[in-house]
């Protein structure tokens, strides 16, 4: 007697004009607009649709279905509101004719300006943290000549086969990976000329059977060298991610990668500060290395700050054992940093994607 006043004329019209006013934070557009809402139906006072997110990792799901629900169950004449919620990464546009590889809908150079700040360990723990907020990753270790990713992952053992031409790559906690180190012994060093690493990790990118991917995650060697030359070069990258540690030294090198990234027309899609504090057994927090200068420095050069990442000495054990502190202790102040900096980069390459072709590079 007291409910809502019954309205016939309920239309899809009136759900997606309800809909309309549910903005995306980040891509500062509504989600009707940005083709999030399909398959509405309508049963008398029942109404159903379904929201496709731009990123299984999006940081804003539960804020985005809570809103969409609302706004629809404020309709008159709405009695129930059923919706299905899934996510489908959009690929990045054609970028000066640059190939893409087939089934892989973003590719993201992870790179630092010098060795030694953990640049693997954030690559792997990242692609362990989006597999675990439902994506779909691989993993190409493009260090060709100090690959080490493999037995990070735990997959150090693994010996490729093939399938139809196409490189079979390892797989663990969902991830994929291609390496050369499945491809030499362990006392063999890759003396390579920069011919030889363009090759490899043109064939990485597509003699691999990567199937159907939506973040492939390339570990890049540090510095800017040929690597990350082929890298910019040989495919349209969705952005790269520069890794530092609070000191100095390791942001003047960072500084480098970014301009890299910049002089390329690749976008920037954020920094990672890496053993950003440590905190004692006894709750005492130590800034062993400084603290923010990764923050600092991207905001000095307008780039998004992704998150930083305590130090831990079970990241190092999960990185030796080949178990990733991502799943290995999923609760770990460590691994929630992981899971936090994965989201906020699916978004920035939610962002990316919506932008014009040349836009953000």
């Amino acid at each position: 007697m007291f409910g809502k006043k019954k309205d016939d004329k309920l239309s899809t019209e009136q759900v997606l004009a309800a809909l309309s006013k549910v903005m995306d934070p980040d891509l500062h557009t509504d989600i009707v607009t940005l083709g999030m809402i399909s398959d509405i139906s309508i049963n008398g006072g029942k109404v159903h649709f379904k929201l496709t997110l731009t990123t299984p990792a999006c940081p804003v799901k539960e804020k985005l279905e809570q809103e969409s629900r609302e706004v629809v169950m404020s309709l008159p004449g709405v009695d129930e509101v059923t919706m299905e919620s899934t996510a489908s990464v959009t690929p990045r546009g054609k970028v000066n004719g640059k190939e893409d590889v087939p089934g892989i809908r973003q590719i993201i150079a992870v790179t630092s300006g010098k060795g030694g700040v953990g640049k693997t360990t954030v690559s792997i723990n990242l692609a362990v943290a989006l597999t675990q907020l439902g994506a779909k990753v691989g993993l190409l270790d493009a260090d060709i000549t100090g690959p080490n990713a493999p037995l990070m992952l735990g997959v150090s053992g693994y010996e490729p086969t093939t399938r139809d031409n196409k490189i079979m790559p390892a797989e663990n906690y969902g991830v994929k990976c291609i390496s050369m180190a499945f491809f030499v012994s362990n006392d063999t060093p890759v003396i390579w000329r920069g011919p030889m690493l363009d090759k490899a990790i043109r064939q990485f990118l597509r003699d691999v059977e990567w199937g159907e991917l939506d973040y492939l995650i390339v570990d890049m060697p540090p510095g800017t060298g040929d690597a990350q030359l082929t890298m910019c070069q040989a495919t349209n990258l969705a952005g790269g991610v520069v890794v530092t540690t609070p000191q100095g030294v390791a942001c003047l090198d960072a500084r480098k990668g970014v301009a890299m990234f910049l002089q390329m027309h690749v976008p920037v899609l954020g920094m990672v500060e890496n053993m950003s504090f440590f905190v004692s057994p006894q709750g005492e927090r130590l800034d062993i290395f400084g603290h923010g200068g990764g923050k600092a420095l991207a905001e000095e050069l307008k780039v998004p700050f992704l998150g930083e990442v305590p130090l831990d000495t079970e990241v190092r054990v999960g990185g030796d054992s080949g178990h990733p502190i991502s799943d290995a202790d999923r609760e770990s102040p460590a691994s929630q940093a992981f899971l936090e900096i994965a989201k906020k980069l699916a978004a920035q390459v939610s962002i990316q994607a919506m932008q014009p072709v040349g836009a953000g590079a």
